[in-house]
């Protein structure tokens, strides 16, 4: 839950401990300070900033969560549990953008990550019907709304998927 720099300060402040540590010949405490900096680092390329990010992007604060989420340079290194949730914001960002390319294809990419709620992939999938709505590609928009329909879906998202339902032309069904 630290963005880089301060993950960077951390280690800094570890790294003169972990000297003092070892000119005192504490050994057990250097073992720890190490294994510390090593969680921390591995953290870092694992977990990233998307928990931090989340927490923004729900209090519709969407430039710190942009910033945040920019701060992860190699989002394929996320362990999948946060790689999700990190496509997903990131597709949003891109939709509040208007980039529907882009948007689709984080969306696409989060698509195929595992979610712990089917509700949350039905929202993406309703998310991907929408923007090939916008595109007039109404087989895609049908073949996400059948998928979305499978998963257990609450009731504000059933009645999303129905009205993008009666937005298909019926020609087109």
């Amino acid at each position: 839950m630290m963005t880089s720099r301060v993950r960077a300060l951390v280690l800094v402040i570890s790294f003169f401990f972990l000297a003092w540590t070892l000119y005192a010949r504490v050994y057990q405490l250097a073992a720890m300070v190490m294994g510390f900096m090593g969680y921390l680092t591995w953290s870092h390329y694992r977990e990233g900033t998307v928990f931090i990010a989340t927490q923004a992007f729900q209090k519709q604060d969407f430039e710190k969560a942009k910033y945040l989420l920019a701060d992860i340079k190699k989002p394929e290194a996320l362990r999948k549990g946060r790689r999700n949730y990190y496509e997903f914001m990131m597709g949003n960002l891109a939709l509040k953008a208007e980039d529907y390319e882009e948007a689709e294809r984080h969306f696409q990419i989060a698509s195929r990550l595992p979610f712990r709620r089917p509700n949350d992939k039905a929202i993406i999938l309703v998310n991907l019907a929408n923007i090939n709505l916008r595109r007039k590609d109404y087989e895609r928009v049908r073949a996400y709304v059948d998928v979305a329909r499978k998963l257990e879906v609450t009731s504000r998202v059933a009645h999303i998927i129905d009205k993008i339902e009666n937005e298909i032309p019926k020609n087109q069904s």
